[in-house]
């Protein structure tokens, strides 16, 4: 089953105290109806929270499932990803309140930078993101093959 989403595009926004972000109205209006708001925020790998609609959601815990859990590895990571998963819905505004754990993983103070990032949304703090952008070498060959697959 294939995303049915291209979410696209950077926002910048703020944080309030009560913790409640704006989704964006460009990334809000693509959310399929079927999914009636509600999305699951996460850890990201890279000290981002990740936002995905249900029905993403679905598909990648249909990924899940098929990880045995006799691999060390696998529970690890089983754990890692879905102990820090909470499901919720944006208000009619396109609030919605992230939780404390993501705030203080993805060391959110005010500002936040908001990605689109094809089937799931990103959400960084801009300074983290900034020094992430700039210590990212890829290797020029894998670039180069990558590039070559995608057709750009």
């Amino acid at each position: 089953m294939s995303s049915q989403y291209t979410f696209t595009g950077e926002f910048t926004f703020s944080i309030d105290s009560k913790n409640r972000i704006n989704i964006p109205a460009t990334l809000r209006k693509q959310f399929l109806s079927r999914d009636k708001k509600t999305f699951v925020v996460t850890r990201g790998i890279d000290q981002c929270a990740w936002i995905y609609p249900m029905s993403e959601w679905e598909i990648i815990q249909k990924e899940l499932k098929e990880l045995s859990s006799l691999s060390k590895t696998n529970r690890i990571f089983l754990r890692n990803h879905l102990r820090h998963a909470n499901i919720i819905k944006f208000d009619n505004q396109g609030r919605f309140v992230l939780p404390q754990s993501l705030v203080d993983y993805s060391t959110i103070k005010k500002d936040v930078t908001i990605i689109g990032v094809l089937n799931k949304i990103e959400i960084w703090n801009p300074h983290l993101l900034k020094k992430v952008d700039q210590s990212d070498e890829v290797d020029e060959q894998s670039y180069e093959e990558l590039s070559e697959r995608v057709n750009i």
